[in-house]
């Protein structure tokens, strides 16, 4: 329903200097003169768009303050929302925006729903559905490059491409119709060849934003990575080196780790979700056997293994063990400890028996080689193929799937092409084509593929 007024308090609940109640819809101005009264007397609403105004909310049926704050007004089309819109700027507590809330919503508005502000722009035409999808992805940017490529969905760099190849799309749907509709009439029409060049230009384009995607993804929800070993070869150390903080409890005494200790850290601009595992054994303590059951999940669930191995030791048993756990993964063996233990020749001894990891020497005690863990992560997760200056346009799961099924109905165009068929079914792939392209901006997405999408977005955005 687009014909009603929504609320909702925009700010994070709790204590702090401002907190605001968005209000948007038909009734958003008259709500605040119900419950507003200026204190410079000045007649706000005759002052034009975009203002602030210093006064009081007002209970009108007591006539009692609730608080002291700045209004600001800001008439449709020119918002957000492309409706009438005010904010409350209240002081941040609880109680004021609570009662504020409680006021808007006695005299018309009602309580928005989970990213309906977002929603609105949207289908008002204020935002595509990429566009949109990246408001929470700046939300929730971990670093400064996740903040990049959301940014740069925000400000439509991907859907122009992809408007582009639907012109293109149609360009060539024109082609093969004017066939099909005039096929007796004296009317140039590309030959199947043209066509076909046609098309694998676009191919070729959709090749390059797919290959994209899996470093946006990261870039976007953060690289799952699992910090693995036996007990007392340095993994909680690792992980409170590469935090700089203490995060772990880190102890001479095996099996201190229990459960999963997750936290997020910047790593050369990539996000990277790092998970502290109990150390790999056979054990008969419950508790320490349930995490290490629960580390062998998250080793399977994760996007890249980190295997800390203890260079005073040399390799043990329990380390074959989780070496073989992690094979056909993507890792990075550890070698720590190297400033008590022969490190160099314990990684030479593991890259003969397992060449498909990378290896390096390091110890945590004394920072030696952890910035070429770092390096490590970025040159196994990039490749050198996206750098923040270079950030990807696709970020999205289901962008991708949307240009994967782009890309398949083009295969089938070219197999129809090549193969003679009737030409009706060359345009019914182009059609079908355009439209997966269309579910990216939403031109032509279904309404519950929209619900789901905003569903995830917080009250109040």
């Amino acid at each position: 329903m687009l014909d009603d007024t929504i609320a909702a308090i925009a700010t994070p609940l709790g204590e702090g200097a401002i907190g605001i109640v968005r209000v948007s819809g038909p009734e958003a101005i008259a709500i605040a003169e119900k419950i507003f009264v200026s204190r410079t007397g000045v007649d706000w609403r005759r002052q034009g768009s975009h203002r602030l105004f210093y006064g009081l909310v007002v209970d009108p049926d007591t006539g009692q303050p609730v608080d002291e704050v700045l209004l600001g007004v800001m008439y449709a089309p020119r918002t957000f929302t492309r409706e009438d819109v005010v904010e409350f700027n209240c002081h941040g507590g609880i109680v004021p925006l609570r009662r504020t809330l409680e006021l808007v919503l006695q005299h018309g508005a009602r309580l928005a729903e989970p990213g309906e502000f977002t929603r609105r722009a949207f289908l008002n035409g204020r935002l595509d559905l990429a566009q949109a999808e990246s408001i929470l992805d700046i939300i929730r940017a971990k670093t400064d490059a996740g903040l990049a490529v959301a940014m740069s969905l925000l400000s439509g760099e991907l859907s122009s491409r992809v408007r582009r190849f639907q012109d293109q799309l149609l360009g060539i749907l024109a082609q093969v119709e004017a066939d099909i509709d005039f096929p007796e009439e004296d009317i140039e029409v590309a030959s199947r060849e043209d066509l076909k060049n046609s098309v694998l230009d676009l191919m070729g384009d959709l090749e390059e934003l797919i290959h994209q995607a899996r470093f946006g993804k990261v870039f976007r929800e953060g690289l799952r990575t699992v910090i693995v070993g036996r007990p007392n070869v340095g993994k909680s150390s690792l992980l409170n080196a590469l935090l700089r903080e203490k995060r772990a409890i880190v102890t001479e005494i095996p099996g201190t780790t229990r459960d999963i200790i997750e936290e997020v850290v910047n790593i050369r601009g990539i996000p990277v979700r790092l998970a502290d595992t109990a150390g790999m054994r056979d054990t008969d303590d419950i508790v320490e056997r349930i995490g290490v059951e629960r580390s062998r999940e998250l080793v399977k669930a994760a996007d890249l293994v980190l295997v800390v191995l203890d260079a005073s030791t040399g390799l043990t048993s329990e380390d074959r063990a989780v070496l073989e756990l992690v094979e056909g993964q993507k890792g990075i063996v550890l070698i720590n400890k190297s400033d008590i233990g022969d490190g160099e020749g314990l990684a030479r001894q593991v890259a003969d028996l397992y060449p498909d990891k990378p290896v390096e020497v390091i110890s945590v005690k004394t920072g030696y080689g952890l910035s070429k863990v770092e390096e490590a992560i970025e040159r196994l997760v990039l490749g050198g193929q996206a750098t923040a200056s270079q950030m990807p346009l696709v970020s999205h799961v289901r962008h991708k799937q949307a240009l994967v099924r782009c890309y398949e109905h083009l295969q089938e165009v070219l197999r129809a092409l090549s193969a003679g068929e009737n030409i009706d079914l060359v345009a019914i792939d182009l059609r079908a084509a355009w439209e997966a392209l269309g579910e990216i901006t939403g031109d032509t997405v279904a309404e519950d593929i929209v619900d789901r999408i905003f569903q995830d977005f917080c009250i109040g955005k």
